[in-house]
């Protein structure tokens, strides 16, 4: 059955009906042995203050019940998300172990340099080592701010993404970017692409479709899946637009990279 839950449609199976039928919450809500928050809206029209109010009763206590005046059940309005997330940002906090604040950079450090650095200029990113750890780095892009390291096998902290994991995470996203679009303009009903990527190092020689031969090429795996009521066609269609994807072209084109001493 197509189920519509705030505008969105989701197609609800038979299995997925029993597979909560098969489970006795209550007792299982019981046997949670975890702190407990429940959010509910009193205007909601999809889950009812009853269902609530049971949830609340089945468990044990740490637990606790916050009412959310006029959200609605998908907390689509702003204000109403994010006075949910800071709720929980308190709540949770007695139930948390502390952490350790990391250490203040020092002053004229790498670190603090970066940090109080200006962004760059439209159009371009700047990657400046934080100081902590050998291999650290912070990324700025705008008003965008990432994190890159080394896992500490090599030698790093593992405080954010390896080089080729951002690689990885540039063509995974404009893969599914490039599948959604193409989805939309044909109006085919599409609910989630999911993309699963890997990269390693293989011998040239291992690689029956490259040129290369000799020494060691990247290769880089990539999976893709499908959500939503697609016909087989439709899914080999999806399957095969993936390869136009802007940055699976890039990495197949010859590149011109041009490198300078900053003034």
């Amino acid at each position: 059955a197509e189920v519509t839950i705030a505008g969105r449609s989701f197609r609800i199976k038979k299995q997925f009906l029993d597979d909560i039928a098969a489970v006795p919450m209550r007792e299982a809500i019981g046997k949670l042995r975890k702190a407990l928050l429940i959010f509910h809206a009193p205007l909601d029209n999809t889950v009812s203050i009853d269902n609530a109010g049971q949830i609340f009763q089945a468990a044990k206590h740490p637990k606790s019940f916050i009412s959310l005046d006029g959200a609605d059940h998908l907390l689509t309005r702003k204000a109403d998300a994010e006075y949910v997330a800071t709720a929980i940002m308190g709540w949770v906090s007695r139930y948390l172990p502390a952490v350790e604040a990391a250490p203040a950079p020092v002053a004229d450090s790498p670190a603090s340099a970066a940090a109080a650095e200006p962004p760059p200029e439209d159009g371009w990113m700047r990657v400046t080592e934080t100081g902590r750890g050998a291999y650290a780095n912070r990324i700025r892009l705008g008003k965008h701010i990432l994190l890159a390291d080394e896992p500490e096998k090599y030698g790093g902290t593992d405080t954010g993404l390896a080089p080729y994991d951002f690689l990885m995470a540039g063509l995974g996203s404009c893969t599914a970017m490039t599948i959604r679009m193409y989805a939309e303009r044909k109006q085919w009903p599409l609910e989630r692409v999911s993309v699963k990527l890997h990269h390693e190092k293989i011998h040239a020689e291992d690689c029956a479709e490259c040129e290369t031969k000799e020494g060691k090429i990247d290769r880089f795996e990539r999976v893709i899946g499908f959500t939503g009521p697609l016909d087989e066609a439709q899914r080999q269609s999806l399957l095969a637009i993936a390869d136009k994807c802007p940055v699976h072209r890039t990495l197949h084109s010859e590149m011109d990279i041009r490198t300078r001493l900053e003034p």
